[in-house]
C-alpha cells in the first residue's frame, strides 16, 4: 500500500461522529463521500448545511463547495472508497444488552462491494471481540484474506460535543488492527488526519480502551453523586467539600455530581463492558453499583424537590416545577439520554405541572433515540411572572449563558443540582 496516497474516504454514520470525522478529513486533504440512510441528512449536507452544533455550516460549506465532501443514501459508490469508517448508533435495548444491528448492516453493506485493498475502520463504541467476532466473518465470506486482501481496524471515537479545546483532530486518536498489517495500513491514513495517532496491540484492546475511559468516569461519577447525598445526611456543602479536595495537587481528580448520567457514551459502554465479562462468567461488581447510584439520581432530584417545597408547607401534587436546562451537558442541544426526560417523568407520575427553559433545547422531540415523556411539555420563556408562577426551580443543565443568581433570589424554592451558586 502507498502510504502517501489519499484514497477516498467513506464515512457510514454522519451523526455527531462522522460529520465531524468527515470535515477533519476534508480538510487534511482527503475526498471524503457520506453514506447516511436519512435522505434529508444528505440533504442537507450536499447543500452546505450542517445538522451539528460542533460544526458550524460556513465550516461545512466550504469544503462543499470545493467538492471535498459529498454526501448519498446510494450505498454502491463504497466501491470507490479506499478506506471506509464506520459510525453508526451501538445502543442498548431495554435490558441493556448491546444491539449492534447498526454495525451488521454496516458491515454487510460494504461485504456485499468489498474491494482488494480497501481500509475498514469501525469507530462505534461496542463491547471487545466485536471487530473480530462480528465483523470479520461477514468479510472473510467473500473469499478475501485479512491483512492481505483487505484491512480490518478498530479505532473508538473520541467525540466530546460542546469541548472546544479537544476536538476530533487534535484528540490522539487509538487504533488497533486484526493484524499488525491492518495496523500498518490504517495508520497510514488516518495519521495524515489527526495529529496525534495512539497505535494498540490489536482490535480488542482498541475495544477495551474506549469502555474503559468511560467506565472509569461512570464510577467516579456515581462516587461523586454518593457524596452529595452523604453530605445532605450531614448537613454538609457537597460542592464546598468537592472544591477544597480539588486543592490537592496529586492523587485526586475532580469529579462532580449531577440529577444523572446522560449522553451517547458514559450512560451506555460500561454496560458492553459487563455484557461481555457475563458471557465469560464475570460479574463487573463495580460497574453494576455505579450503574444503579447514578440511576436514583434522577428519583432523588424529584426526593429533594418535595422536601423543599414540604418545608414550604406545599405538596409536590399540584406544584409546579420550573427545570432549567434539560440537555445531557451543558451549552449543547443533546437530548440523549438526558436525565431531565427522567426528572420530567417522574414529576408528572408524582402530580406536579412541569415547566422548562433551555435555550439549547426549545423543543423535545421524538428523533428515534431520544425517550420523551408521555405527556406533553413545552419550553417557557424566563420572566418574572413565570418565576412567580412557579413553586420550584430546579438546576437541572448547567448552562453558562443562565443568570442564576437572580433566578434563586426570585424563586420560591431552588434546588440546585449542579452547584451553579456557591
Amino acid at each position: 500500500m502507498n502510504t502517501n496516497s489519499k484514497p477516498i474516504i467513506g464515512i457510514i454514520g454522519l451523526g455527531y461522529v462522522g460529520l465531524p470525522l468527515a470535515v477533519v478529513a476534508a480538510e487534511a486533504g482527503f475526498e471524503v463521500l457520506g453514506f447516511d440512510v436519512s435522505g434529508r441528512v444528505c440533504d442537507g449536507i450536499n447543500a452546505g448545511i450542517s445538522h451539528i452544533k460542533d460544526i458550524p455550516t460556513p465550516r461545512l460549506q466550504s469544503l462543499v463547495e470545493r467538492g471535498m465532501i459529498r454526501a448519498t443514501t446510494n450505498f454502491d459508490a463504497l466501491k470507490d472508497c479506499g478506506l471506509v469508517s464506520i459510525c453508526v448508533p451501538t445502543p442498548l435495548n431495554k435490558i441493556k444488552d448491546p444491539d449492534l444491528s447498526y454495525v451488521v448492516s454496516a458491515t454487510e453493506a460494504i461485504a456485499t462491494r468489498l474491494q482488494k485493498g480497501q481500509i475498514i475502520i469501525l469507530e462505534s463504541t461496542t463491547y471487545p471481540g466485536t471487530t473480530r467476532d462480528l465483523m470479520l466473518p461477514l468479510f472473510e465470506k467473500t473469499g478475501l484474506k485479512v491483512g492481505q486482501d483487505f484491512y480490518l481496524c478498530f479505532s473508538p471515537e473520541r467525540v466530546d460535543p460542546g469541548n472546544e479545546k479537544w476536538t476530533t483532530k487534535n484528540t490522539p486518536k487509538v487504533l488497533g488492527g486484526i493484524t499488525e498489517e491492518c495496523r500498518v495500513a490504517g495508520m497510514a491514513v488516518y495519521e495524515q488526519i489527526f495529529d496525534r495517532m495512539v497505535p494498540v496491540q490489536n482490535t480488542e484492546a482498541a475495544e477495551l480502551v474506549k469502555v474503559y475511559e468511560n467506565t472509569f468516569r461512570m464510577i467516579n461519577i456515581a462516587l461523586a453523586n454518593e457524596l452529595s447525598m452523604v453530605c445532605d445526611r450531614l448537613g454538609i456543602s457537597v460542592w464546598e467539600v468537592i472544591d477544597a479536595a480539588a486543592t490537592k495537587p496529586f492523587g485526586f481528580m475532580k469529579f462532580t455530581p449531577g440529577p444523572g448520567l446522560g449522553g451517547h457514551c458514559i450512560p451506555l459502554d460500561p454496560h458492553y463492558l459487563s455484557w461481555k465479562m457475563r458471557n465469560l462468567s464475570f460479574k463487573t461488581r463495580m460497574i453494576e453499583v455505579a450503574s444503579e447510584i447514578n440511576g436514583e439520581m434522577p428519583e432523588y432530584t424529584v426526593n429533594k424537590v418535595a422536601l423543599a417545597l414540604n418545608e414550604q408547607g406545599k405538596s409536590l401534587k399540584g406544584s409546579t416545577v420550573l427545570l432549567l436546562g434539560i440537555a445531557y451537558k451543558k451549552d449543547i442541544d443533546d437530548l440523549r439520554e438526558s436525565p431531565a426526560l427522567d426528572i420530567i417523568r417522574i414529576l408528572q407520575q408524582r402530580g406536579a405541572i412541569v415547566k422548562y427553559h433551555d435555550p439549547y433545547c426549545p423543543v423535545i422531540a421524538d428523533d428515534g433515540h431520544t425517550d420523551i415523556p408521555s405527556l406533553p411539555i413545552h419550553h417557557s420563556e424566563l420572566s418574572d411572572e413565570l418565576l412567580q408562577q412557579t413553586d420550584a426551580v430546579v438546576v437541572v443543565t448547567d448552562h453558562s449563558l443562565l443568570p442564576y443568581q437572580a433566578l434563586a433570589s426570585q424563586a420560591k424554592v431552588w434546588v440546585d443540582m449542579r452547584g451553579v451558586i456557591r
